[in-house]
């Protein structure tokens, strides 16, 4: 709350939020036409929720009670306040956008400059795109909150970012000279009082260097309205954790970068039967880990960028029931190595590999940022512990489309023409783990499948196969064959190796 009541115009550009605006607004020429009523709407598990309160609010001694303006004839941010206490992490619940939160020590953001440029960029796009940025201090104890640095930062309050840019220092002396740029933030404490007090605080020395053309344009006022600048290196030095709220662009129409978005709705659900029970728990629990819900998606580029958001239902409803806390939550990633047409879901971790692993936490919301290669990939969101049934809601943005979808069966149904073309009888999973002593091979070795190929622009060459046994009662242990031309075993041997492990079974939901 305290964040959307700092974000400057947030009423004109939460038109979700507070739909129609204007006309709900008071009209002193006409308050016939006030009903008593105003209508909000939340982002909820997915879809927008409509709700509808009266005008009555709290106060004492003629005073509003709670969330209040400084201006005494705006209540809109009381009004919001009584809407979400209505509703069963604020900013995904008023803006539909995903969240991720950094701890500034973990990401090595205090000391690290290369870090923090790559933050400080990644900010600015946020911030200029229309997303939230909020920071605190975390306080080290109960008795440490809302007390104050030496430097005039308050503990534990939730400080709205509202500016990031590159500042110009000094005066130009030509059009085309170059001025030096400063890496700077603008922060609002919402107390509307006490700022901070080092490097360019409202009265330092530090604003002589900075033209009055460019003061005018920050907008600099030395007043303690709440509002200070500070340099971004400070910033990461002082702050101990970061929460940013992303407005991902999927809008067809944009000069800016835009992604495919894919929604899914699931439940972690108990079930005594190990086919049918989807609460498995995290990976440390091995025996029930793949017991949970499982989505496969595909990166189709050589390397995408991919964000997934999982959001777990606002449990406060049951906080009479003593169960109102959110859960811990988080979700893993595995290549699905060269399963390609991987349709089933997995029962068994024998070759699949691993490659990004969400924090676990007791969050609304869990994101993950992380660069993928080309490939299919089985996503698989849990609960920390298993045994818990609830509710979520999982997002994955793409470059372009992933094709999202959950594996629901455990082996392939039986149809009336497999009585004719062949019952399948046997599963095997294949591992390629490198191609060796190719012609010409680059760095990056060979297009590999079943069969090798060296990909470039203007055609794909075959370099060679192998042809290999897949009985159950192989040993599974890496295997390097010679690379043979098209035909059978006897075929002409090609120059290379390739090595591969594979496992086989004449179980079908064993794999």
């Amino acid at each position: 709350m305290i964040h959307i009541m700092l974000h400057q115009g947030f009423p004109g550009k939460g038109t979700q939020v507070i739909p129609n605006f204007k006309e709900q607004d008071w009209n002193r020429k006409s308050p016939e036409k006030h009903a008593g009523i105003f209508h909000f709407r939340f982002w909820c598990l997915g879809e927008w929720m409509d709700v509808v309160i009266d005008d009555r609010l709290p106060t004492l001694n003629n005073e509003l009670i709670f969330c209040h303006s400084n201006d005494r004839n705006e209540f809109w941010s009381a009004l919001l306040e009584k809407a979400y206490a209505n509703t069963a992490e604020a900013i995904v619940d008023f803006t539909g956008a995903v969240t991720e939160s950094i701890d500034m020590a973990e990401g090595k953001y205090s000391h690290d400059i290369i870090e923090q440029a790559k933050l400080f960029e990644d900010m600015m796009k946020v911030q200029r795109r229309g997303g939230l940025i909020s920071c605190y201090i975390k306080p080290m104890s109960s008795h440490d909150f809302e007390g104050q640095t030496v430097m005039g930062l308050i503990k534990g309050h939730a400080y709205s970012v509202t500016e990031v840019l590159m500042m110009s220092l000094g005066k130009k002396l030509m059009s085309c000279a170059k001025s030096k740029k400063l890496f700077m933030i603008r922060l609002r404490n919402p107390w509307g009082k006490k700022e901070w007090n080092g490097a360019w605080s409202d009265e330092s020395d530090e604003w002589k260097n900075v033209s009055k053309a460019e003061r005018k344009k920050l907008g600099l006022m030395v007043e303690n309205d709440g509002e200070f600048w500070m340099t971004f290196e400070d910033w990461c030095k002082n702050f101990t954790d970061v929460d940013i709220c992303r407005i991902v662009n999927t809008s067809l129409f944009s000069i800016h970068k835009t992604w495919e978005k894919k929604t899914m709705c699931g439940q972690w659900t108990k079930n005594p039967d190990p086919l049918l029970n989807r609460s498995g728990g995290c990976s440390n629990h091995k025996a029930t880990f793949l017991q949970n819900p499982q989505y496969v998606f595909d990166v189709k580029k050589v390397e995408d960028k991919v964000m997934i958001s999982l959001q777990q239902k606002d449990r406060r409803i049951h906080k009479k029931e003593g169960t109102g806390d959110n859960l811990v939550i988080g979700f893993e990633i595995f290549k699905a190595g060269v399963e390609d047409n991987r349709e089933y879901r997995m029962h068994t971790l024998k070759i699949q590999e691993k490659v990004a692993t969400s924090t676990y936490i007791d969050n609304r919301m869990v994101f993950l940022k992380v660069f993928l290669k080309q490939g299919r990939y089985v996503l698989i969101p849990t609960t920390f512990s298993p045994g818990i049934e609830a509710e979520f809601i999982l997002r994955l943005f793409t470059d372009v489309p992933s094709k999202l979808r959950e594996l629901k069966l455990h082996k392939p149904r039986l149809r009336c023409l497999d009585i004719v073309c062949g019952v399948p009888q046997r599963v095997s999973q294949i591992k390629i783990f490198s191609v060796e002593g190719l012609p010409g091979q680059d760095r990056d070795g060979g297009k590999c499948k079943e069969v090798v190929w060296h990909s470039n622009i203007l055609s794909n060459q075959f370099l060679g196969q192998v042809l290999m046994t897949a009985s159950p009662s192989d040993p599974k242990e890496l295997q390097k064959l010679q690379l043979r031309g098209r035909g059978g075993h006897e075929a002409d041997e090609m120059p290379g190796h390739i090595t591969v492990m594979a496992v086989s079974s004449d179980d079908l939901a064993e794999l």
